[in-house]
């Protein structure tokens, strides 16, 4: 009797023991046949810019992230396709993803203009931040994108861009007779109503055309990344007039987005708010670190006072509500960040 039970025993151990090893024999398997979902993704931004840096550590944080489930093989700007054309190649499937500015498609739709660049308004990446997540802004580039097979996920920035000029810029008089490089829009509007001749260039050709005299100011990006383009040794006034704070969206092709399981979604939601604030604070830091090299070279770096800015955002409102009767988008989108930055103060 005590023979047979403790052989009994014995078996139903074994079985145990073999089960208990099969299983991890068998888990690797298992993690070896989960899904690994590619996509190609191409940036806004040139293989030398830091936002282009902080892209590709996004891709890579996703890939650790969801344990090598997703892996996203990032392109710089022009690798694969047109800048203006990333929208178009996400929607026909061409791109899985792209990381671009909205106001590129504003084409299609004007409302994505006041979507992706209240100018002259938000003076923090913060508040326009709250704004996307907490007020609408978001759900509303999703709509807008719906209609082109396309998933917005999120957002970020790089920070107020500076405008870079070769004569003081100080007060809106300043801008009288500049010739001033900027993007077609509402800023190229504004600027024009206070005396500024625009003149459209591509970012490469702004440097030669503020040495060669073409341009006398110039609107590229914050003031890091004009000094990478070298503008500060022709241009040698660089002025923070809040004048633009572009957004840059990360977006999915939507048929690529629904074919996720729902906790890799998750993981790429959470992960994207975290790019949203590591490329707006490591581009921050170096701006800090251009100002101190600004300054040590006798480049002097103004901010207008609060006095400037209340002049130029009572013309900016005007022109903001001049889009706002463009499309049913753009007034949604006028509405919701007037009423918001009313809200913070920011305008009366």
């Amino acid at each position: 009797m005590t023979i047979t039970t403790s052989r009994r025993g014995f078996l139903k151990s074994s079985a145990v023991g073999a089960s208990a090893a099969a299983g991890l024999v068998a888990a690797p398997t298992v993690l070896r046949a989960q899904q690994v979902t590619r996509w190609r993704c191409q940036s806004m931004w040139s293989a030398a810019e830091l936002t282009y840096k902080a892209f590709q550590d996004f891709c890579e944080r996703l890939k650790v992230n969801t344990n090598g489930r997703l892996v996203i093989e990032p392109f710089a700007a022009g690798a694969v396709t047109g800048a203006f054309e990333t929208l178009d190649a996400v929607t026909a499937g061409v791109l899985q993803a792209h990381s671009s500015w909205p106001g590129y498609f504003s084409g299609k739709d004007a409302g994505l203009a006041v979507i992706s660049d209240f100018v002259f308004g938000y003076q923090h990446p913060h508040q326009a931040e709250a704004w996307f997540q907490h007020r609408g802004g978001l759900q509303m580039l999703r709509e807008a994108y719906a209609k082109y097979n396309a998933y917005p996920v999120g957002v970020s920035w790089w920070g107020v861009e500076t405008i870079v000029s070769k004569k003081a810029i100080n007060t809106l008089d300043d801008f009288k007779g500049v010739k001033f490089r900027s993007p077609q829009g509402m800023t190229a509007e504004i600027l024009t109503k206070l005396g500024a001749s625009i003149v459209v260039l591509p970012g490469g050709e702004v440097f030669s055309a503020l040495d060669k005299g073409v341009v006398d100011a110039a609107d590229w990006g914050s003031v890091s990344m004009n000094e990478r383009m070298g503008f500060h040794g022709v241009a040698k006034h660089p002025t923070k007039i809040f004048h633009s704070m572009p957004v840059q969206e990360f977006t999915v092709n939507l048929a690529a987005w629904k074919a996720l399981p729902d906790d890799v979604k998750a993981i790429v939601h959470s992960t994207t708010r975290e790019w949203t604030w590591d490329q707006v604070q490591r581009v921050a830091v170096d701006d800090v670190r251009v100002l101190k090299e600004l300054a040590s070279k006798g480049v002097k770096y103004t901010t207008w006072d609060d006095a400037q800015m209340t002049k130029m955002r009572a013309l900016a409102v005007k022109t903001w509500e001049d889009w706002s009767k463009k499309t049913p988008l753009a007034k949604q989108a006028y509405d919701s960040q007037l009423a918001w930055l009313k809200d913070l103060g920011v305008v009366a």
